[in-house]
């Protein structure tokens, strides 16, 4: 890479970094929000907090790093364009190829860095991020007792706790069962804390009193310094992990085990998915090409490309949109997989026609003469 041309890639480099950064944090914030419930209603601490979200950053790079990709390159281009830094180039005799290699190096790179993350990241930060969350779903201090709210974790049992301190010890607990025989039994305590006792969870109650109505209308109370309430069959739950088809990795997707009937009746689904995998990529190509094509595809201007730059804006907005839809159709049909790789591929096709069709207008001295003279032809 000549140094002209290294020049021109780091002009490209930070605006796309600080796009796909902006972008990134945007998205953060947004998914910081909807995973709030973590911290208020689930009871975890900041650090699974904080995990979750890590673990979705993969996932969001990959969706957002080709409109980053557009944006960066759009204003690093307007620029260099503007201030007539690309019209030098030209004159130099450099060629229209040469002018613009260094963005089709970034597009390059940035493909190989997103399908790295579609093809591995991806799916391991999904299946980590599955498993705490049904980790977190499945926690029965969280699920069992919530402050100031009457819960029903399991049939005939009633929880109520006034609050939860920051040691998950509860606080004026109330606990009502009904039994099979008809009767019933009500538990209170000052405080509560769950443990694990043989291997078993059980929650401790210190301070209370036992009140037990048998079927026979008999009454039966008793005061305790400590009580341990058995929650093993509240515990005992026949739901399994299951991993959804954004959890899995290619090869899973691509040979799925057909002895299965869930992977056997989504097979074309997996497919879908894993073409989707590979195509996704194309598209920092796509964008890349039509931001070059925004800019260097049309006659030199003074004024700016502002028209040009939100036509082609709105036509890489239309293209990805087209590449969502696709992609859903590919679930009920394997033969539209084949259009997860022309949408990209025909927007690159496009902006690159749109590129190498100007005429690049330069001096060159005219021999009889000696005078210079403006003429036309094609880099």
């Amino acid at each position: 890479m000549r140094l002209i041309e290294r020049y021109l890639f780091r002009e490209l480099l930070g605006p796309a970094l600080l796009a796909t950064t902006a972008c990134s944090a945007v998205a953060l914030l947004a998914s910081s929000l909807s995973q709030f419930d973590l911290l208020v209603d689930q009871r975890q601490n900041a650090m699974v907090f904080v995990r979750v979200i890590g673990l979705a950053l993969p996932q969001l790079i990959n969706l957002l790093l080709p409109i980053a990709l557009l944006v960066g390159a759009l204003v690093a281009l307007n620029r260099l364009h503007t201030e007539q830094e690309i019209v030098i180039c030209f004159a130099a005799g450099m060629s229209r190829w040469r002018v613009i290699s260094p963005a089709m190096r970034l597009a390059a790179m940035a493909t190989l860095l997103s399908l790295a993350l579609s093809l591995w990241v991806q799916p391991w930060a999904a299946r980590e991020g599955r498993e705490i969350r049904f980790a977190v779903k499945t926690d029965l201090a969280a699920t069992l007792v919530r402050a100031g709210e009457f819960t029903e974790p399991g049939s005939g049992l009633t929880v109520y706790a006034q609050s939860i301190d920051r040691d998950n010890l509860i606080h004026n607990l109330f606990i009502h069962q009904d039994k099979g025989n008809g009767g019933a039994t009500t538990y209170t305590a000052r405080e509560g804390v769950i443990a694990t006792k043989n291997d078993k969870p059980v929650l401790i109650m210190r301070k209370g009193s036992n009140q037990e109505f048998s079927s026979s209308g008999v009454l039966n109370y008793l005061s305790f310094d400590e009580y341990v309430f058995d929650l093993s069959s509240l515990f005992e739950d026949d739901e399994l992990l299951h991993y959804k088809i954004s959890d899995r990795y290619p090869h899973e997707l691509f040979f799925p085990d057909l002895t299965q009937d869930w992977e056997r009746k989504n097979r074309v689904k997996l497919l879908a998915e894993g073409h989707s995998r590979i195509a996704s990529p194309l598209y920092n190509i796509a964008m890349m090409a039509m931001a070059l094509a925004a800019v260097i595809g049309g006659s030199f201007n003074r004024m700016g490309y502002g028209k040009r730059i939100a036509a082609v804006g709105a036509a890489a907005a239309v293209v990805r949109i087209v590449g969502f839809a696709v992609q859903a159709a590919c679930d009920d049909n394997v033969w539209f997989n084949v259009l997860q790789y022309a949408v990209p591929l025909g927007a690159t096709w496009w902006a690159m026609l749109q590129i190498f069709r100007q005429k690049v207008a330069h001096y060159v001295p005219i021999c009889p003469t000696g005078k210079a003279g403006l003429t036309a032809g094609r880099a």
